[in-house]
């Protein structure tokens, strides 16, 4: 993580109210007015709390990643079990490979993205992004309803979540434009390769990762 990422600039930006905070309150302990002592340790109290507010902020933009450009996000690679039932491995870094098991005809891949508004975008903070989940899906509307579903969590949720705090404290941060969702899906065939990317605009793309695996797109009618 580099230094011009958002939560270290927050956690740097809390540790400076919390240090002069702490200072404030340990200078109370000094021979002074009660009305001194009290001026102090009400300054120290509001410091700390700008420390703390600050500090939570950051947070709960754990497991979201900068989006500067267009960004390979993850890629899949799949093998058939038997009809209508696949295995699909996910790489998605900082995440090791991971084997998840999709029914369906069709894999879906969820993101969501975290957009600013005015301060924040002028002060040039970067659009983030989490993958939140991988899952099948079917072609037939009525096989989507009546079918075993497969739906598997990609998110590791940081508490508090950041889009958690938006909906409920909206007047708060009018400056985080988190209603964001994105998604991207492609046929289940087996021996498929896909790349999927997420532009800064946070819209994910999904496309085959090899010639192959165009050709397996071009013979189904893709």
């Amino acid at each position: 993580m580099e230094l011009t990422d958002p939560l270290w600039l927050l956690l740097i930006a809390a540790a400076v109210p919390a240090l002069m905070g702490f200072a404030l309150a340990w200078s109370c302990r000094g021979r002074r007015t009660a009305v001194a002592k009290w001026i102090r340790g009400l300054l120290a109290l509001v410091l700390l709390l700008v420390a703390a507010v600050t500090a939570l902020f950051g947070v709960s933009l754990l497991g979201y990643a900068r989006l500067l450009q267009d960004t390979e996000v993850a890629t899949l690679s799949v093998a058939q079990i038997e009809a209508q039932h696949f295995r699909v491995e996910l790489l998605a870094p900082p995440r090791a490979p991971t084997r998840f098991e999709l029914r369906g005809d069709e894999w879906q891949l969820d993101a969501r993205v975290l957009r600013w508004k005015l301060p924040a975008a002028l002060a040039g903070a970067p659009p983030l992004y989490r993958l939140e989940r991988l899952s099948g899906r079917y072609r037939d509307a009525a096989q989507e309803r009546e079918a075993t579903r497969s739906i598997h969590p990609l998110a590791e949720h940081a508490f508090p979540d950041l889009w958690t705090l938006r909906g409920q404290f909206p007047q708060w941060l009018e400056f985080v434009d988190a209603d964001f969702g994105s998604a991207a899906y492609l046929p289940l065939i087996d021996g498929a390769r896909y790349r999927v990317s997420l532009s800064p605009r946070g819209g994910l793309i999904a496309q085959p990762a090899d010639a192959e695996t165009q050709r397996l797109l071009d013979e189904g009618g893709w």
